[in-house]
């Protein structure tokens, strides 16, 4: 799959964010419902106009940003 069919970012839209094309819905947005919880079932039914494979094409987005990031370990004080 390349995502690049599904995902595009464009000015005008979301402020240039990556979005699944045809649609104002943000990668950053789908991610965070998966995040706190959501199914693929559940965004599907709440997006109908969304495929399957624009989800996979979000997750194949995500996956390859972050092989371009740079991670550094953070300690957190115990509380």
């Amino acid at each position: 799959m390349d995502w690049r069919d599904y995902i595009h970012a464009d000015p005008a839209i979301l402020t240039g964010k990556p979005v699944v094309r045809g649609t104002r819905l943000g990668v950053e947005f789908l991610l965070e419902l998966f995040a706190s919880g959501w199914s693929h079932q559940q965004v599907l039914e709440a997006y109908p106009h969304l495929t399957p494979e624009a989800l996979r094409a979000v997750f194949a987005f995500a996956a390859e940003a972050m092989q371009e990031e740079s991670f550094y370990a953070v300690s957190v004080g115990s509380r």
